[in-house]
């Protein structure tokens, strides 16, 4: 049996990036688990993923649905036990819905999806998801996003700040209107991360975002998933 680290990537109905999401976790020499909405139990894995699509066709709120499925039972207890756990897109918006990460995202301000390659900036280095970049470090990575605009009041935006527990920031413009360019956020362990961008779309060359380098040569994702086998296995 191998000793790679076990990363679970739930499916929900209407999940639209959770293969690659599960792709992602393979090229990061880890072993990717497939976990069902349904499912009662983690099956022991190492850290979970909630991947990006339109669980429950985003009706009534993005997300809103998906909290109250079984596995988001055992999700919930287990992060707050210190599994690593990363919401991409739709699964930060299932993130805030289940409240472990304040906020909530709304529709794009320009009340388009938008599609792009999209510069970040590493504004905390330190969480289990992020501990393989530099502090202020830019990447580039995709976003697409109908819903991506995320909000809170300003007491939850200070803390944020004043904690440092926003860990992605848009530069070079706000693609939907996220209060202060925030692209994804940490709960105070760190263990949790949620954005909007997709770092599963630049794991691998020929893929990936442009870059100086040539064309789809973008890979600044992969590190997204390395860190947290780092954080596993202190690799």
């Amino acid at each position: 049996m191998s000793d790679a680290p076990r990363v679970g990537v739930v499916t929900f109905p209407g999940s639209l990036d959770d293969v690659d999401a599960q792709r992602a976790v393979r090229l990061s020499d880890a072993t990717p688990v497939r976990l069902w909405h349904a499912d009662d139990d983690l099956q022991n894995v190492d850290a979970v993923i909630l991947p990006g699509g339109f669980s429950y066709g985003d009706y009534l709120r993005c997300g809103a649905i998906a909290r109250f499925t079984t596995i988001m039972d055992a999700v919930v207890d287990a992060a707050k036990g210190g599994l690593p756990v990363l919401g991409i897109c739709n699964g930060f918006q299932v993130l805030c819905e289940a409240h472990l990460l304040p906020g909530a995202l709304v529709r794009n301000d320009h009340q388009q999806f938008i599609c792009r390659d999209q510069k970040l900036r590493i504004e905390n280095a330190e969480t289990a998801w992020t501990r393989q970049f530099s502090q202020g470090e830019e990447i580039i990575i995709p976003l697409k996003n109908g819903e991506g605009g995320y909000i809170a009041d300003e007491a939850t935006l200070d803390r944020l700040e004043a904690e440092q527990r926003v860990v992605f920031r848009y530069l070079d413009g706000n693609p939907n209107g996220s209060r202060r360019d925030i692209a994804g956020i940490a709960n105070e362990a760190g263990n949790v991360v949620g954005l909007m961008p997709h770092p599963e779309h630049a794991v691998e060359m020929g893929y990936g975002p442009d870059t100086a380098g040539g064309t789809r040569t973008g890979i600044d994702g992969q590190r997204i998933f390395t860190s947290a086998l780092q954080a596993l296995v202190g690799v």
